[in-house]
């Protein structure tokens, strides 16, 4: 079964998560959020049920 083989992929998946933690993650990470959650007011919203006119 060549599917078990990890002979030819195991170096293509290893090589793949290297560049992604060594040079992607890094320029990803270091981008400022727009919308920072802290900046966010805590307010609370007043709900009302509803009445449903089939009951």
């Amino acid at each position: 079964m060549p599917q078990l083989n990890p002979g030819p992929w195991f170096l293509t998946m290893l090589m793949t998560w290297l560049t992604y933690l060594m040079i992607i993650q890094p320029k990803l990470l270091s981008f400022t959020p727009i919308n920072s959650p802290s900046n966010m007011p805590n307010t609370t919203t007043k709900t009302t049920s509803w009445l449903w006119p089939w009951t």
